[in-house]
């Protein structure tokens, strides 16, 4: 036989054949659409650092819920966005049945059942003054054993709203324990937890806090993880599984692959990771420009967390995404 002997390209050479052999592939059904519903919103309002996402009003909520699953997306992770005046220094818009987060997950449950997994977001900080994702010590440091009294209570508020899943997300030590035990005690046991367990303190949040209207006073350095350490990253990940998560993520996604390969070979639960604010909005930046191609880059950053080890992602182009992906497939 004529050299070369051994041709890889036979496996390239159609569309077809392209399809047939790829060894990654990221499925609708894996993706989570995170949206946002502001308090007193008649019209959705746009985020201006993150092109083509907005702040919803309850109506474009529920909208925007049953396009996601029309669109075949596997989940949708409901943040609350509170007027000022409904702030406090303790958070109590996250407990409180009426606050928009429960009432949010209230109409969005009305609009998909149970079609999609709707989740919502376990954290306080969207609705404390002071934007830190726990109650203040009378030193300004954040309290971990007080806010796990308060994450409690609105994971089971949460609960009685109609979610499938509730996130604690503010890296508290103990905070799924608590949770899980909560939702028991509450008769709550079918509702599973999505642990933040890997979640770094990470400067790919920015358009985030925009989309929050983020109180932040200070940072979070000394609840969220350093981004050099990895091993650190897999010790709360074992403890999250060790308190009951369900299922564990990692956040952000692309600058740290690297960790979301190492939870995967070490855990036996879902491992999720989450396309933050900053990675979505560099592309959207990028191709705004002409520097890259959208859709390309969109549908590479998705298959790179997928070929990392994470069966579930969260990313702000789920629905899009879906959309090309089926047409794809």
């Amino acid at each position: 036989m004529a050299y070369p002997d051994i041709r890889p390209r036979r496996l390239r050479r159609s569309a077809a054949m392209r399809r047939l052999a790829e060894e990654t592939r990221v499925s609708p059904a894996e993706l989570v659409l995170p949206l946002f519903v502001k308090e007193g919103l008649t019209d959705p309002r746009p985020i201006s650092s993150l092109p083509g996402i907005v702040q919803h009003s309850r109506e474009s909520l529920r909208k925007a819920a049953s396009e996601a699953v029309g669109a075949g997306v596997g989940g949708l992770m409901i943040f609350g966005v509170p007027t000022n005046e409904h702030k406090d220094e303790t958070g109590s818009g996250g407990i409180d049945p009426g606050g928009i987060l429960n009432v949010a997950l209230r109409d969005v449950i009305a609009e998909v059942g149970d079609s999609t997994v709707v989740m919502g977001d376990l954290c306080l900080d969207e609705f404390t003054s002071h934007g830190h994702c726990g109650v203040l010590a009378p030193d300004g440091t954040v309290d971990n054993d007080a806010t796990l009294a308060l994450y409690a209570r609105m994971g089971v508020a949460q609960a009685e709203a109609g979610a499938h899943v509730v996130g604690p997300s503010g890296m508290m030590d103990g905070q799924v324990g608590v949770v899980r035990r909560a939702l028991d005690q509450a008769g709550h046991q079918d509702v599973a937890v999505l642990a933040y367990a890997v979640k770094y303190a990470s400067a790919f949040f920015g358009p985030f806090r925009e989309a929050v209207e983020s109180s932040l006073q200070g940072d979070r350095r000394t609840y969220q993880q350093s981004p050099g350490n990895i091993h650190e990253a897999l010790r709360e990940v074992d403890l999250d599984v060790a308190e009951g998560a369900d299922m564990v993520m990692v956040k952000p996604a692309l600058p740290y692959l690297d960790v979301v390969a190492a939870v995967r070979e070490r855990v036996d639960v879902p491992v999720a990771a989450y396309q933050v604010s900053g990675e979505y909005a560099m592309v959207e930046a990028a191709a705004a420009n002409g520097w890259v191609d959208r859709e390309g880059v969109m549908l590479e950053t998705l298959t790179s967390i997928k070929r990392a080890g994470a069966q579930i992602i969260l990313t702000y182009w789920a629905t899009e995404a879906a959309r090309l992906l089926r047409a794809r497939y």
